[in-house]
């Protein structure tokens, strides 16, 4: 009796797993599905060699700003004005990035174009960024 419990059991496990596989397709030899496209990776901005790349980005309402530093160096990136950082205040949730750092800004809901700068350095055109909301 025992000996017919372990086989049954094998038999639904082996059934199972055909069900299974036919389910995801079924053969080893397909491709991989490629991957989903990461929400925001074309809002993303990077800092290298001491510039800000792109300089002008243009993102749609609702999506968010995400800043890697590839630098050396650390940057403080703010909202224009400086020193206010006023303008999109969504910004400033990046602040502070240390070398290999990414930040992401909050939920810019608003249709308008802002300004963001290096605290650390308002005057360095590289470090400077045009954001349109559109």
């Amino acid at each position: 009796m025992q000996m017919l419990r372990m086989w049954a059991l094998g038999v639904t496990v082996a059934g199972g797993m055909a069900i299974a596989a036919a389910a995801c397709g079924g053969s080893s030899n397909s491709a991989a599905p490629a991957p989903s496209p990461v929400p925001g990776a074309a809002n993303t901005l990077t800092i290298s060699n001491n510039a800000i790349s792109p300089q002008t980005i243009t993102v749609t309402r609702g999506s968010q700003l995400t800043i890697v530093n590839s630098d050396s160096r650390s940057h403080q990136m703010e909202s224009d004005p400086h020193p206010e950082h006023t303008d999109c205040p969504e910004l400033n949730q990046i602040g502070f990035l240390n070398p290999g750092q990414s930040k992401q800004s909050g939920n810019l809901n608003t249709a308008r174009r802002c300004g963001m700068h290096d605290h650390n350095s308002p005057d360095t055109a590289a470090l400077k960024v045009t954001i349109t909301i559109q």
